[in-house]
This record gives structure tokens, C-alpha cells and sequence, in this order.
């Protein structure tokens, strides 16, 4: 059975940084494509980064490219989401997802299988 396990989120002022994790089980890490997602009270969730499974390759969303970076390791089955200058506008909860086989990177939520129970993360003016 898979599992992802998000960790890290927390509140923090506007400017400030945080890094997700989101460790992964139940199968084999280094043949999924990762993705960040996140979701704001009274909005569609919101794909945010994606990696291939040799972390060759990144895409992001166009609100946080520059702030953001998505990162992988694979030895300890886990994706990061390091997050710097952060905007009040980034509060949500924040979701890791995981697509396998992993031949592509994609920003639609459909392409995922499977989620972990998301984190929240709420930046303060």
C-alpha cells in the first residue's frame, strides 16, 4: 500500500522560508514523477511543482517560479518543496502526489495516483 507523508508546513511572516517533505512507502520511490499541489480555503487545488524520477527535469507553477524548488531523494524516498519568500498568498494546504511510472511530469491532478493527507502552510502579512 502506498504512502505519502507530508511534513514541515507551519506559520511563518511574509519573506520567510520552509521546506516540505514528503517521504514516501509501499513502492518503488525512483520510478514515480513527484508533484506539489496546494489548496486555499474556498478554491481549486492548485498544481505547484513537478519532477521526473531522476530529478533531471522540474516544472513549476508561474506564481512561484524563482521562490520555490522542488527537489527529490531518492536514496531516502522522499521529495522536498523548499519554499523562500513567501507571500501571504501562498497559505494552503499543501499536498505531495506521486505518478507512476513516472514517464512524464504533468500539472493536472488526474495524472496522479496517488496524495498524501496534506500540510498547511499559512504565511502572515
Amino acid at each position: 500500500q502506498v504512502q505519502l507523508v507530508e511534513s514541515g508546513g507551519g506559520l511563518v511572516q511574509a519573506g520567510g522560508s520552509l521546506r516540505l517533505s514528503c517521504a514516501a512507502s509501499g513502492r518503488t520511490f525512483s520510478s514515480a514523477a513527484m508533484g506539489w499541489f496546494r489548496q486555499a480555503p474556498g478554491k481549486e487545488r492548485e498544481f505547484v511543482a513537478a519532477i521526473t524520477k531522476n530529478g533531471g527535469v522540474t516544472y513549476y507553477v508561474d506564481s512561484v517560479k524563482g521562490r520555490f524548488t522542488i527537489s527529490r531523494d531518492n536514496a531516502k524516498n522522499t521529495v522536498y518543496l523548499q519554499m523562500n519568500s513567501l507571500k501571504p498568498e501562498d497559505t494552503a494546504v499543501y499536498y505531495c502526489a506521486a505518478n507512476w511510472p513516472g514517464t512524464y511530469i504533468s500539472r493536472a491532478a488526474t495524472a496522479y495516483d496517488n496524495w498524501g493527507q496534506g500540510t498547511q502552510v499559512s504565511v502572515s502579512s
